[in-house]
């Protein structure tokens, strides 16, 4: 992953902006998604505060930046988030997810621990890619391929499969264990193809809402057109997990087409905040592209006052 160069001031800024709860969600996120571009102690510690914070939405991106960045001084901040029974389930599905990003042996008891513990079955899950993720590094299984086309820390290796047709049958293969199934995905990914992108759509119709989830955040980060009707549908579905809806919505920011704006300003009200408030910052994005402003919708500096953010 990039990164930049921000002044002191703008940092300072920017780590209060993100703890800020009297600011828009949309806004803390510009700040989030700022900090995260950055390196050193304020923006981690910034983050780390703000996986506390009482919106679970803010909460577990601040714990999957943390993973992005790679920072080996944030895991006793998530090994304390993944042991916390009273927080939301994504947040500490993040925590775990992060403590697998960020790649260290340390890492492997706890992980262990609630791989058999934890009463959410999605951080158990994401607890035993982590695991998977970190033996590999270890061992040196997964070839280098080098980082992601899409400059994102992968909670599995793709798979070395050259067969979109197999990659398929991995991935819809419910007696498969989570990360070959994962490793399948990111392929399928990567390969990009029409084929490809029609097993990813197929495998929303997994058992597992992790994997669900996954898929639709994968199919925003290809920002395909052909997956909308499949995020719709999951979107708009009130029975699904909310971690699904939440990625379905922010993907459906990403394709941007008019029927998914429209989905979008509906489901800003959803009565489940998780999912009304993706909708809040997959709008404010789309706001910043369409005039033209998407860098800025990062901070790299303090706006002036008085000037529109």
């Amino acid at each position: 992953m990039g990164s930049f160069e921000a002044s002191e001031e703008t940092v300072k800024f920017l780590c209060e902006r993100l703890v800020d709860q009297s600011q828009p969600i949309s806004e803390r996120f510009r700040a989030l998604f700022s900090l995260r571009n950055l390196k050193g102690h304020l923006p981690r510690d910034a983050l780390i505060l703000a996986t506390r914070d009482a919106s679970n939405l803010l909460a577990h991106e601040a714990a999957f930046a943390l993973g992005q960045m790679q920072d080996a001084d944030a895991i006793p901040a998530l090994e304390s988030i993944l042991n916390d029974f009273s927080l939301h389930p994504i947040v500490r599905h993040e925590a775990a997810e992060a403590l697998g990003a960020i790649g260290l042996e340390m890492n492997v008891p706890l992980l262990k621990k609630s791989l058999v513990s934890d009463p959410a079955p999605e951080v158990r899950e994401t607890c035993e890619l982590a695991l998977h993720r970190i033996e590999e590094m270890k061992n040196n299984k997964s070839e280098d391929k080098g980082p992601s086309p899409y400059l994102s820390v992968d909670p599995a290796a793709p798979s070395s499969c050259s067969s979109v047709s197999e990659l398929r049958d991995l991935l819809l293969d419910e007696g498969k264990g989570m990360y070959e199934r994962y490793a399948a995905l990111f392929a399928l990914r990567n390969d990009g193809g029409d084929e490809a992108i029609s097993a990813i759509v197929d495998s929303l119709a997994a058992k597992s809402a992790l994997l669900r989830h996954e898929v639709a955040y994968v199919l925003g980060q290809m920002q395909n057109k052909v997956a909308s009707t499949a995020l719709i549908r999951v979107l708009k579905d009130v029975a699904e997990h909310p971690m699904v809806r939440h990625e379905a919505a922010e993907a459906l920011g990403s394709i941007a087409d008019e029927k998914s704006i429209s989905l979008l300003e509906e489901f800003s009200k959803d009565p489940e905040p998780i999912v009304s408030q993706s909708c809040e910052v997959a709008l404010s994005m789309l706001e910043f592209e369409k005039s033209g402003k998407s860098f800025e919708y990062l901070f790299m500096q303090i706006p002036v006052v008085g000037e529109a953010a």
